[in-house]
Protein backbone atom coordinates (compact mmCIF):
# COMPACT_ATOMS: atom_id res chain seq x y z
CA UNK A 1 0.00 0.00 0.00
CA UNK A 2 1.35 3.44 -0.91
CA UNK A 3 2.40 5.96 1.73
CA UNK A 4 -0.26 8.43 0.54
CA UNK A 5 -3.01 5.81 0.71
CA UNK A 6 -1.85 4.86 4.22
CA UNK A 7 -1.92 8.53 5.20
CA UNK A 8 -5.50 8.89 3.92
CA UNK A 9 -6.56 5.82 5.92
CA UNK A 10 -4.77 7.07 9.04
CA UNK A 11 -6.31 10.55 8.80
CA UNK A 12 -9.78 9.27 7.92
CA UNK A 13 -9.67 6.85 10.86
CA UNK A 14 -8.77 9.68 13.23
CA UNK A 15 -11.43 12.01 11.81
CA UNK A 16 -14.17 9.36 11.73
CA UNK A 17 -13.34 8.44 15.34
CA UNK A 18 -13.32 12.05 16.55
CA UNK A 19 -16.03 13.71 14.45
CA UNK A 20 -18.03 10.76 13.20
CA UNK A 21 -18.37 9.49 9.67
CA UNK A 22 -21.28 11.76 8.71
CA UNK A 23 -19.53 14.88 10.01
CA UNK A 24 -16.30 14.25 8.09
CA UNK A 25 -16.11 15.43 4.50
CA UNK A 26 -13.79 14.18 1.79
CA UNK A 27 -12.41 17.73 1.62
CA UNK A 28 -11.45 17.58 5.30
CA UNK A 29 -9.78 14.21 4.81
CA UNK A 30 -7.80 15.58 1.86
CA UNK A 31 -6.74 18.73 3.72
CA UNK A 32 -5.69 16.84 6.86
CA UNK A 33 -3.83 14.18 4.83
CA UNK A 34 -2.29 16.87 2.61
CA UNK A 35 -3.34 15.07 -0.57
CA UNK A 36 -5.50 15.98 -3.56
CA UNK A 37 -9.04 14.76 -4.05
CA UNK A 38 -7.87 13.15 -7.27
CA UNK A 39 -5.38 10.99 -5.36
CA UNK A 40 -8.04 9.96 -2.84
CA UNK A 41 -10.50 9.08 -5.58
CA UNK A 42 -7.74 7.16 -7.36
CA UNK A 43 -7.54 4.84 -4.33
CA UNK A 44 -11.16 4.99 -3.11
CA UNK A 45 -14.35 5.46 -5.08
CA UNK A 46 -16.11 7.12 -2.12
CA UNK A 47 -15.96 8.04 1.54
CA UNK A 48 -17.90 4.82 2.18
CA UNK A 49 -15.10 2.84 0.50
CA UNK A 50 -12.59 4.42 2.89
CA UNK A 51 -14.76 3.41 5.84
CA UNK A 52 -15.06 -0.16 4.54
CA UNK A 53 -11.27 -0.40 4.07
CA UNK A 54 -10.63 0.90 7.59
CA UNK A 55 -13.14 -1.53 9.11
CA UNK A 56 -11.69 -4.41 7.08
CA UNK A 57 -8.17 -3.53 8.27
CA UNK A 58 -9.31 -3.55 11.90
CA UNK A 59 -11.09 -6.88 11.37
CA UNK A 60 -7.89 -8.31 9.87
CA UNK A 61 -5.98 -7.14 12.96
CA UNK A 62 -8.50 -8.99 15.11
CA UNK A 63 -8.04 -12.13 13.00
CA UNK A 64 -4.27 -11.83 13.45
CA UNK A 65 -4.74 -11.48 17.22
CA UNK A 66 -6.86 -14.63 17.21
CA UNK A 67 -4.26 -16.51 15.16
CA UNK A 68 -1.69 -15.79 17.87
CA UNK A 69 -3.68 -17.82 20.41
CA UNK A 70 -2.20 -21.21 21.11
CA UNK A 71 -5.00 -23.79 20.72
CA UNK A 72 -2.84 -26.43 22.38
CA UNK A 73 -2.97 -24.49 25.65
CA UNK A 74 -5.47 -25.17 28.36
CA UNK A 75 -8.67 -23.22 27.53
CA UNK A 76 -8.40 -21.01 30.62
CA UNK A 77 -4.91 -19.98 29.52
CA UNK A 78 -6.27 -19.26 26.05
CA UNK A 79 -8.84 -16.92 27.63
CA UNK A 80 -6.14 -15.19 29.66
CA UNK A 81 -4.02 -14.78 26.54
CA UNK A 82 -7.04 -13.43 24.64
CA UNK A 83 -7.76 -10.92 27.42
CA UNK A 84 -4.11 -9.82 27.48
CA UNK A 85 -4.12 -9.36 23.70
CA UNK A 86 -7.40 -7.44 23.65
CA UNK A 87 -6.32 -5.08 26.43
CA UNK A 88 -2.95 -4.51 24.78
CA UNK A 89 -4.66 -3.63 21.49
CA UNK A 90 -7.17 -1.43 23.31
CA UNK A 91 -4.33 0.66 24.74
CA UNK A 92 -2.19 0.69 21.58
CA UNK A 93 -4.94 1.30 19.01
CA UNK A 94 -7.31 3.56 20.92
CA UNK A 95 -8.30 5.43 17.74
CA UNK A 96 -9.36 2.22 15.99
CA UNK A 97 -11.42 1.13 18.96
CA UNK A 98 -12.97 4.61 19.25
CA UNK A 99 -13.89 4.41 15.58
CA UNK A 100 -15.40 0.98 16.11
CA UNK A 101 -17.50 2.35 18.97
CA UNK A 102 -18.68 5.29 16.86
CA UNK A 103 -19.57 2.96 13.99
CA UNK A 104 -21.73 0.80 16.22
CA UNK A 105 -23.77 3.77 17.45
CA UNK A 106 -24.31 5.49 14.10
CA UNK A 107 -27.15 4.02 12.02
CA UNK A 108 -25.61 5.25 8.76
CA UNK A 109 -22.27 3.54 9.32
CA UNK A 110 -23.91 0.40 10.67
CA UNK A 111 -25.87 0.18 7.42
CA UNK A 112 -22.81 0.80 5.22
CA UNK A 113 -20.83 -1.85 7.12
CA UNK A 114 -23.67 -4.30 7.80
CA UNK A 115 -21.98 -7.18 5.98
CA UNK A 116 -18.55 -6.51 7.49
CA UNK A 117 -19.99 -6.10 11.01
CA UNK A 118 -21.81 -9.43 10.74
CA UNK A 119 -18.65 -11.14 9.46
CA UNK A 120 -16.54 -9.71 12.29
CA UNK A 121 -19.14 -10.59 14.94
CA UNK A 122 -19.28 -14.15 13.64
CA UNK A 123 -15.48 -14.50 13.60
CA UNK A 124 -15.19 -13.14 17.13
CA UNK A 125 -18.04 -15.22 18.48
CA UNK A 126 -16.72 -18.44 16.94
CA UNK A 127 -13.19 -17.84 18.25
CA UNK A 128 -14.48 -17.27 21.78
CA UNK A 129 -16.97 -20.14 21.55
CA UNK A 130 -14.20 -22.54 20.50
CA UNK A 131 -12.45 -21.80 23.77
CA UNK A 132 -15.62 -22.08 25.87
CA UNK A 133 -16.56 -25.35 24.11
CA UNK A 134 -13.49 -26.83 25.78
CA UNK A 135 -14.59 -25.57 29.20
CA UNK A 136 -18.31 -26.28 29.15
CA UNK A 137 -20.00 -27.50 26.01
CA UNK A 138 -23.47 -27.09 27.58
CA UNK A 139 -22.95 -23.43 28.43
CA UNK A 140 -20.44 -22.39 25.78
CA UNK A 141 -22.87 -20.26 23.77
CA UNK A 142 -24.12 -18.17 26.68
CA UNK A 143 -20.62 -17.92 28.19
CA UNK A 144 -19.31 -16.65 24.85
CA UNK A 145 -21.99 -13.96 24.64
CA UNK A 146 -21.29 -12.93 28.24
CA UNK A 147 -17.52 -12.77 27.68
CA UNK A 148 -17.95 -10.62 24.57
CA UNK A 149 -20.40 -8.36 26.42
CA UNK A 150 -17.87 -7.90 29.24
CA UNK A 151 -15.15 -6.90 26.79
CA UNK A 152 -17.53 -4.55 24.95
CA UNK A 153 -18.64 -2.95 28.23
CA UNK A 154 -15.07 -2.47 29.40
CA UNK A 155 -14.14 -0.95 26.04
CA UNK A 156 -17.13 1.41 26.12
CA UNK A 157 -16.31 2.61 29.63
CA UNK A 158 -12.59 2.99 28.88
CA UNK A 159 -13.12 4.88 25.62
CA UNK A 160 -16.06 7.14 26.37
CA UNK A 161 -17.37 7.14 29.91
CA UNK A 162 -14.59 7.52 32.48
CA UNK A 163 -11.60 9.84 32.17
CA UNK A 164 -9.40 7.89 34.58
CA UNK A 165 -10.52 4.36 33.83
CA UNK A 166 -8.42 1.79 35.74
CA UNK A 167 -7.82 -0.40 32.68
CA UNK A 168 -4.94 -2.39 34.21
CA UNK A 169 -6.90 -3.16 37.38
CA UNK A 170 -9.96 -4.21 35.38
CA UNK A 171 -7.77 -6.44 33.20
CA UNK A 172 -6.27 -8.14 36.25
CA UNK A 173 -9.70 -8.78 37.78
CA UNK A 174 -10.99 -10.20 34.50
CA UNK A 175 -7.93 -12.45 34.21
CA UNK A 176 -8.41 -13.66 37.79
CA UNK A 177 -12.05 -14.38 37.08
CA UNK A 178 -11.27 -16.56 34.06
CA UNK A 179 -8.19 -18.20 35.55
CA UNK A 180 -10.40 -19.63 38.28
CA UNK A 181 -13.43 -20.22 36.10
Amino acid sequence: MSDKKNKVIEVATKLFAEKGFENTSMTTICLEANVSKGLVYHHFKSKEAILIEIFTNVTNKMIEMNAQLKPSQEPKLQLVQLIETIFCQLEQDRTFFQLNLNIMFQPTTRQILKEQIEKRASLLFNAVKNIFDQISLKKSTVLSYMFIAEIDGISLNYLSVFNAYPLDMVKEELINKYKHF
